[in-house]
């Protein structure tokens, strides 16, 4: 949606910083603010689902919009976060009365998130916008409960970005191959010093001691025998 900035008077402007500056400042109990440094008629925010409903533990990303003709006409509001809710349709549009016939300029926005957030635990199923969840507000509220609660948990309640809680999978789990033990100088690394050909394979290091020792015990029992003429 285009920004209205051009569109509002300076007047009006200077009135929407006020109030958002304020709600910055100081926000509604269980709402968080995150106001554009581009576009001041586009407000983001969070809503902590209220407890005792379906919505409990979940945080719902919402924005409202404020149009050319604000504040003569109510902002627009829309849930960012998927939401099982008679009164939010499909594509995120929230119908409440305060962003229709009971809107009054003088209300201002503090009022319209409240509302909101109120509309998470009152809903009004004579205004569904969402057919399915007011049907079963009506007439299996168990149902409805457990299929609010289900989206809540999927989407509302995701620990990383998109929704992906999971850690990711490492393709190098299980087993993996041995790595070959023969090549000293390659386990040890490039820059290791060269290794003698005859500790190639480890094996010949005993034989080789036995003849330095045989061919000593020899020239010394040389040295004893000619003593001995």
């Amino acid at each position: 949606m285009n920004s209205n900035v051009e569109n509002l008077p300076p007047h009006v402007l200077r009135l929407v910083y006020k109030e958002v500056s304020a709600l910055v400042a100081d926000p509604p109990e269980g709402i968080k603010i995150y106001p554009s440094d581009d576009d001041i008629t586009e407000l983001h925010t969070a809503i902590e689902g209220p407890e005792g409903t379906p919505f409990a533990g979940g945080i719902f990303r919402m924005r409202l919009v404020l149009g050319k003709d604000f504040p003569a006409i109510p902002p627009k509001g829309y849930f960012l976060t998927k939401i099982f809710h008679p009164n939010v349709g499909h594509k995120g549009e929230i119908c409440v009365n305060v962003l229709k016939k009971d809107w009054k300029a003088e209300l201002g926005l503090r009022h319209v998130l409240l509302t909101i957030k109120c509309l998470l635990i009152h809903p009004n199923p004579e205004s569904a916008l969402n057919e399915e969840a007011g049907r079963l507000l009506l007439e299996d509220y168990t149902e409805y409960e457990a299929r609010a609660r289900l989206l809540t948990e999927i989407h509302a309640m995701s620990a990383g970005p998109g929704g992906s809680s999971g850690a990711t999978q490492d393709h190098q789990d299980g087993p993996q191959p041995k790595k070959h033990a023969g090549d000293l100088t390659k386990r040890a690394g490039a820059g290791a010093p060269a290794v003698p050909a005859a500790l190639g394979n480890g094996a010949t290091v005993s034989s080789s001691s036995s003849s330095n020792s045989m061919a000593a015990k020899k020239k010394a029992d040389k040295k004893r025998a000619l003593k001995r003429l």
